[in-house]
C-alpha cells in the first residue's frame, strides 16, 4: 500500500499548503473585519466582506452542519481513493488536489466554528460571497470536467 501512496504524497503536501492558505485568509478576515464589514480591495471589482455561512453556496440548506460534515468526510475518502487510482496521471491529481483542499478547508470551519467564513465579493456581478476553499473546489471541479470532456 505504501508504494501506491508514494506518488500522491506531494499532492497531499500541496493540499495541506492550500488548506493553510485558506485558513490564513479566513483568520485574517475574522481578526481584521467585523461581521458584515466590507472593505474595497480592487475598486468596482473585488471587496473583502466578512460573512458567516452555515449553509452551502447561496446559503442553501442553512443549518445543516452535520449533513455537510458527513458529505465532506465521504468526499475526502472518495477523493483519496480516486487519487490512488489516478496516481500516475498528474493532470487528474491536480484537479483532485484542488477539490480535496477546498473540501478540507471548509470542513475545518464547519467543525470548529459551525459555519464557513466567506470573504470575497465580486462587485461587478451579483454573485455569492466566497472563500479560498470555494475557489479551490470550483477550479478543481472545472479542471476535472475539462479532462473528462477531452477524453471523450
Amino acid at each position: 500500500m505504501a508504494t501506491k501512496l508514494k506518488p500522491i504524497l506531494k499532492y497531499w503536501i500541496l493540499a495541506l499548503l492550500l488548506v493553510g492558505v485558506d485558513q490564513l485568509v479566513k483568520h485574517w478576515t475574522t481578526n481584521n473585519l467585523t461581521l458584515g464589514q466590507e472593505k474595497s480591495a480592487i475598486p468596482n471589482i473585488l471587496s473583502i466582506t466578512y460573512l458567516q455561512n452555515d449553509g452551502a453556496a447561496w446559503s442553501i440548506l442553512t443549518g445543516q452542519r452535520w449533513l455537510f460534515i458527513l458529505i465532506a468526510a465521504v468526499a475526502i475518502l472518495l477523493i483519496t481513493v480516486l487519487m490512488i487510482h489516478f496516481r500516475s496521471q498528474e493532470s487528474y491529481l491536480i484537479g483532485l488536489t484542488l477539490v480535496l483542499s477546498g473540501t478540507v478547508g471548509n470542513l475545518i470551519d464547519r467543525i470548529i466554528n459551525g459555519f464557513v467564513v466567506d470573504m470575497f465579493q465580486l462587485d461587478f456581478i451579483n454573485f455569492p460571497i466566497f472563500n479560498c476553499a470555494d475557489l479551490f473546489l470550483t477550479f478543481g471541479i472545472a479542471w476535472l470536467a475539462i479532462l473528462i470532456i477531452r477524453e471523450d
